[in-house]
């Protein structure tokens, strides 16, 4: 493997066009950094894939963004990252994986009802991680768990609006059992939050992961002496092996993206 430079760029892969929530904040945090995107639409969702099937993605990604040269690697998925990023660390030693799992632990800390909901896809749900991440509070917390089910095909579609009534559904149980932090599981969530504000109450405080997933990766940066010192002038590169450019290319304005290319490829 070549050594690593801070000219080199982040990579980060999806199962779509979820993770661009997590790329958005490292964009506005590290504005230096040269940022390669690699959308899998055409293997989304991983949620209803089978553990191995989401590893062999997962491996397939990875080797993509180390053939491009990124210096570090966002798991922007919290499906790949709650089945398959330990697999990925031992796998490639030399290289830095950060993740991205539901925030139950600042969930907990901020719930006055200690009754938490998680929407979140069944392969993070199902998860070892999430189990492990979650069974720490289960003695002092309520934790309503439901499955997004149908919330990411209609988001890489761009049918954002067309979620209401499914989500209407799934906050019912939460809602029925006063929860007062709704944490969302899954990086496509995070597209619905206007529409998710608009059906719960104004207590309940919707927690995602993206934020700090950005702060970390500044960190490690820091640590491996790799942050980009100097401004970064060319195009950021995102790749969709889906059908789905246009959808892309409206997310990348919606969030406020700018100076980049989009390509449609097969990988």
């Amino acid at each position: 493997m070549k050594k690593q430079s801070t000219t080199n760029p982040i990579g980060f892969f999806d199962s779509g066009l979820g993770g661009l929530t997590v790329l958005s904040e490292i964009y506005h945090l590290l504005p230096n950094e040269h940022l390669i995107y690699l959308a899998d639409s055409k293997n989304a969702p991983y949620g209803k894939k089978s553990n191995q099937e989401i590893i062999a993605l997962s491996i397939k990604n990875t080797e993509k963004l180390l053939a491009l040269n990124c210096k570090i690697i966002v798991v922007a998925c919290n499906t790949a990252t709650t089945n398959a990023i330990k697999i990925l660390r031992a796998t490639y030693p030399n290289i830095s994986f950060i993740g991205i799992e539901p925030a139950i632990k600042p969930a907990t800390l901020t719930s006055t009802t200690k009754k938490i909901g998680v929407l979140a896809t069944k392969g993070t749900l199902s998860s070892e991680l999430f189990a492990i991440t979650s069974e720490k509070y289960r003695n002092t917390h309520t934790f309503v768990e439901v499955e997004g089910n149908g919330l990411v095909e209609l988001v890489e579609a761009g049918k954002i609006n067309e979620t209401e009534e499914l989500l209407r559904q799934y906050l019912k149980p939460m809602l029925r059992q006063n929860v007062d932090n709704i944490v969302l599981g899954c990086t496509h969530y995070p597209m619905l939050i206007p529409i998710i504000k608009k059906l719960i109450p104004p207590n309940v405080t919707i927690i995602e992961s993206g934020g700090a997933v950005a702060k970390q990766t500044k960190n490690i940066l820091t640590q491996l002496h790799l942050l980009a010192t100097q401004p970064y002038t060319e195009k950021h590169q995102f790749f969709t092996n889906g059908n789905n450019k246009k959808v892309l290319e409206k997310f990348l304005k919606t969030l406020l993206i700018n100076d980049y290319s989009v390509q449609q490829l097969d990988f």
